[in-house]
């Protein structure tokens, strides 16, 4: 194991990527308190109670830094995207790892807790929300704009979904946050060409201090839309009847 592998940051030292940390390029404004979509939730979401508590219960997830890959269990309460929002270091346990590409991944034993600014992405299926009735989950939904995008989090590219309140712009995701995750639902990733999350992934919460960049594309080529054929709409102006 790498020496100072998933060291954590002294309290105080902003993240990569954050707007107060050297070499940021995220081009957000510094605006506080943009929003972002959450699992199971999202920006300004009246969340049920039991989403924040209740008792702490192995969560699995899997897990890519810059270098590696991380899967096991994380001890939580509550839904895992709170966990990480906390900002908090997270027991976690049954843990294999190894290069981000790897198809085998070795045991990692002396690997007891990480530290959620060092995740570039997380992934998220259903058991990373605690159990809920049908009325909390009717809680949830509120209602949202999907926006299909590509964002920039070097080395990585993730595609897939992000749901935001009317009026909010994808680009906004760029700005400071006090939520550090945006979930990104029916998402891939990808290192280069070669694609490093599962296919049966519903959603990834990726670290938006290490967002470069925010681009709405067709999510079936990951690529902006074509421009549609054609001139302007409208009439004929007073310089062509001359």
């Amino acid at each position: 194991m790498p020496f100072g592998f998933l060291k954590r940051r002294k309290t105080g030292e902003p993240a990569p990527g954050s707007p107060d940390g050297a070499g940021s390029g995220t081009g957000g404004t510094g605006a506080t308190g943009a929003s972002s979509a959450t699992a199971g939730g999202g920006p300004g979401a009246a969340a049920p109670s039991s989403m924040h508590g209740g008792s702490v219960r192995g969560v699995p997830f899997t897990a890519l830094t810059e270098d590696w890959r991380l899967r096991g269990r994380m001890d939580i309460a509550g839904r895992l995207s709170d966990a990480l929002n906390k900002r908090e270091a997270i027991a976690i346990t049954d843990v294999t790892w190894g290069p981000t590409d790897a198809t085998e991944l070795e045991p990692a034993p002396g690997l007891k807790s990480v530290d959620p600014y060092d995740l570039i992405m997380v992934t998220a299926g259903e058991d990373s929300l605690p159990p809920l009735s049908d009325a909390e989950r009717s809680a949830l939904k509120i209602h949202k704009v999907a926006y299909d995008v590509a964002l920039e989090v070097p080395p990585f590219r993730v595609v897939g979904t992000v749901y935001l309140h009317p009026g909010s712009d994808p680009d906004r995701l760029l700005d400071r946050s006090t939520e550090m995750f945006v979930a990104v639902a029916d998402a891939t990733a990808k290192h280069g060409d070669v694609e490093v999350t599962d296919p049966e992934v519903e959603v990834i919460l990726v670290n938006r201090f290490y967002l470069r960049g925010v681009a709405q594309v067709d999510k079936r080529t990951g690529q902006p839309p074509p421009s549609l054929p054609g001139g302007p709409l409208g009439g004929t102006s007073w310089q062509d009847r001359s």
